[in-house]
């Protein structure tokens, strides 16, 4: 497969069926949603028992952070991180050379101790969050990353089956992944043009479970069109990210895609879900077919683009003070080519 098809809406998988004990009704979930990542690349998921309150309480305390003065959240500024967590502000993210926008981002992952082995052996995005002073901020974004990891561990599950897979092929990689949270904040802009917000990109894990309090999100179908992702009240939207499309050698797909510039303000809340650091990502064709695409590195594809990606990365690249990975991929390699 070459892209995704040419489809004009965003189907809707119940994954309740992955998170119970039923077989049949696990299998049921596991090929709903091997049949949206194979023909769209996006789904919305519904039936995955996160509370609405829990979202609440990250919406509050996500609002408290961005309220704050430049100069007090620039006290967590990514850049003082050594494994990029922290806040980045407007004009630092810029994809595969376009404009930024305006949004700004706070970066986190699950705290993993400086002397961990992982980090000791190289891991270049594991290590501990810079958290604000903020009170109830870590505890309550700490619940919901907790929240949403679990369900990215059934739909690893969800995504094996689908590949006639064992259920575990996937999360026996996933035992301490650099699986980051943004807090992505869009504000009101009321001179915004409906035009792209953020540059036209894939994602670079294994999938993203995106939760938005407000429309403004696209994906590029295959006939080159850009469907609007309205919004559906309680539910995920998920989407199929390059380790993904390379771990099934096309048969699920890295969908491109994008933010309008909209005017109304804009929270979302992306975890993406990824591979422990030193996992091989490579094809695996179900038919024995032999696959021309090369394997990676899990952690060295996700840093490589974060290099690219990020200003001040990008900078210290540019000094020699970085150095991208052996055999490393430029940004836009996966998905669908975004139409002139």
């Amino acid at each position: 497969m070459t892209g995704p098809r040419a489809f004009d809406r965003i189907p809707i998988v119940d994954v309740g069926g992955l998170l119970g004990a039923d077989p049949q009704q696990r299998e049921a979930a596991a090929r709903a949603l091997g049949g949206t990542a194979r023909d769209v690349g996006f789904a919305y998921l519904v039936g995955h028992g996160i509370p609405t309150t829990l979202f609440d309480r990250l919406v509050a305390v996500t609002t408290q952070f961005f309220d704050l003065p430049h100069e007090e959240k620039m006290r967590s500024w990514v850049g003082r991180s050594t494994n990029h967590r922290g806040y980045a502000p407007p004009g630092e993210e810029v994809f595969a050379g376009q404009l930024p926008d305006n949004k700004e981002a706070f970066d986190l992952s699950r705290d993993v101790p400086a002397d961990h082995p992982a980090v000791l052996a190289g891991a270049l995005m594991l290590g501990p969050n810079q958290w604000p002073d903020l009170p109830g901020f870590r505890s309550t974004v700490t619940a919901w990353y907790d929240a949403v990891f679990a369900l990215g561990q059934a739909v690893f599950t969800g995504f094996a089956l689908a590949l006639d897979q064992p259920a575990d092929r996937f999360t026996r990689h996933v035992t301490v992944p650099p699986s980051q949270l943004r807090l992505l904040h869009y504000p009101t802009d009321g001179t915004a043009q409906d035009r792209p917000g953020i540059g036209a990109h894939t994602d670079y894990e294994m999938f993203t479970l995106l939760r938005p309090t407000a429309p403004g999100l696209e994906v590029l179908n295959g006939a080159g069109e850009w469907i609007d992702v309205p919004l559906v009240e309680n539910a995920f939207v998920l989407n199929v990210g390059d380790m993904l499309e390379l771990w099934s050698d096309g048969e699920f797909v890295a969908t491109t895609h994008r933010v309008r510039r909209v005017t109304q303000e804009r929270y979302s809340f992306p975890l993406f879900c990824t591979l422990d650091w030193d996992t091989v990502v490579g094809p695996h064709p179900r038919d024995g077919r032999p696959s021309d695409r090369q394997p990676l590195l899990a952690g060295e594809h996700l840093w490589a683009q974060t290099i690219q990606t990020f200003t001040y990365l990008r900078d210290r690249f540019e000094r020699g003070e970085l150095a991208l990975p052996a055999g490393s991929l430029p940004p836009a390699t996966f998905g669908t080519p975004t139409p002139p």
